[in-house]
């Protein structure tokens, strides 16, 4: 069984009918609804922080909570999708995950808080399973847009959430409930959320083009990723390659900062240009909405360029866009004008975006036989960005200056883009995989599938 000749070819946006685009659009909400539940406490800290009397020490501490414990989970769960499968990992983190969605809305304390808020930080993992699973349902001329769109799509969760909780919690609040219920109640939305999608990723996708990881390995099935049993050897394998370790970087310095701007942009917009919680929300939420379009350009853009110049049009394309999220941040740090703040970090934004596409869209070809580990490890990356941006935030005491400390760190790491190299029989293997999903592509009937849509 040629386990590649099974990858679909294009991206059919409007169809259903291949287990390829149920597993496309049900990754895409799992990981929508995580990053919803993930972050929905954030636009309303400022009123958590009145009701706890938080000091900026014990905020700073939540906010590394938040995102701490992801880089544990992170670790662990790319080998657990090479072990398990995607489809049971996933279900497994969205009805887990869950529980502390709902139990902060139960919290009477700063330590009860701060429990509560690091285990929430678990479903912050949902990011590689939904790139693992897109990964081993797409061919290599389009993996690179599938994850980039699946993973851009999900990551507007984490601006949705900056615009719409706020508007919960007043649709609570006109019903005559107090704020400090209000909030609570709002909580349970992004709960109730991940219950049901959790319920929906079970009965409607399979692990990969072929079943399911289970049944195939007991009919004697050689999968692509991790061997026989996948997790350990999967994890060992991926520590061993340094172009894991130069991605982890950049990673760190495009979802690393990605993270720590949701968690700090709407406290900051009050903060620093005294807006009120709705439009501080709004504005906050412009940041993460650009994932609907920008992470995906950026998959886009990179299996646009690997037609031209294979793997090293894809680091060059990483570099480039890291060096324009540099500059957009330390432009964004320098800003005393609440519209112009805005304008700057759209800019930054959309550099950010498009060089977390542009990473994803390597992943693929680092190592394809131990995919779980290199995601895994990768994505932790990210998580590991956003804490060491806690603490620097946590030692300086500034928000702004923080921002301007990152856009120096982004120009300097850019370098680990360019240090991502393949040998030419890593290339031309890659190469020839690439040309063979080409060529199936043209063979496909073209009225296959229904409508196509962000194919390259």
């Amino acid at each position: 069984m040629n386990l590649q000749n099974s990858k679909a070819t294009s991206i059919k946006l409007f169809s259903l009918a291949t287990p390829q685009m149920r597993a496309f659009h049900l990754t895409w909400m799992a990981f929508f609804v995580c990053f919803f539940a993930w972050f929905a406490v954030a636009p309303l800290m400022p009123i958590i922080k009145g009701e706890f009397g938080l000091t900026k020490d014990q905020i700073a501490n939540i906010n590394i909570a938040a995102v701490g414990i992801t880089i544990l989970v992170r670790l662990l769960i790319g080998p657990m999708s090479d072990k398990y499968g995607p489809r049971k990992t996933y279900t497994g983190l969205l009805l887990l995950g869950a529980i502390p969605v709902f139990g902060i809305a139960f919290a009477k304390s700063y330590e009860a808080f701060l429990v509560f808020r690091l285990a929430i930080g678990a479903i912050g993992a949902s990011f590689v399973i939904t790139q693992y699973h897109t990964s081993v349902m797409f061919a290599p001329n389009v993996v690179g847009t599938a994850n980039a769109a699946a993973a851009g799509w999900g990551n507007a969760g984490g601006g949705v959430t900056q615009s719409l909780m706020p508007l919960v919690l007043l649709a609570v609040i006109s019903f005559g409930v107090d704020k400090a219920l209000g909030w609570r109640v709002s909580m349970l939305v992004p709960g109730i959320m991940m219950v049901i999608v959790g319920l929906l990723y079970w009965k409607y996708t399979q692990d990969c083009p072929q079943g399911n990881y289970k049944e195939l390995r007991a009919a004697g099935v050689q999968l692509e990723s991790g061997g026989k049993g996948g997790g350990w050897v999967s994890f060992k394998t991926a520590m061993a390659n340094y172009r894991v370790w130069m991605l982890f970087v950049t990673y760190g310095l495009c979802f690393g900062i990605e993270l720590f701007v949701h968690n700090v942009a709407a406290s900051y917009y009050v903060d620093k240009f005294q807006m009120d919680l709705q439009h501080a929300g709004l504005a906050a939420g412009s940041f993460g909405l650009l994932a609907l379009f920008a992470r995906a350009l950026g998959g886009i853009a990179s299996d646009r360029l690997a037609r031209l110049k294979g793997l090293d049009g894809r680091t060059m394309l990483l570099f480039a866009l890291m060096l324009g999220e540099g500059i957009g941040l330390i432009w964004f740090s320098s800003v005393q004008i609440a519209s112009v703040a805005v304008v700057a970090m759209i800019v930054f934004g959309v550099f950010t975006h498009m060089a977390c596409g542009a990473t994803y869209a390597l992943v693929p070809f680092i190592d394809r036989k131990s995919l779980g580990g290199v995601a895994g490890i990768i994505g932790a990356g990210g998580n590991v960005g956003a804490v060491a941006a806690g603490f620097l935030l946590k030692g300086l005491g500034d928000v702004q200056l923080t921002f301007f400390y990152l856009g120096v760190a982004v120009l300097f790491g850019a370098a680990c883009a360019v240090m991502v190299r393949f040998s030419a029989e890593h290339k031309a293997r890659e190469a020839k995989l690439y040309d063979e999903a080409v060529a199936m592509r043209k063979a496909a009937p073209a009225a296959q599938g229904g409508t196509e849509a962000l194919a390259s």
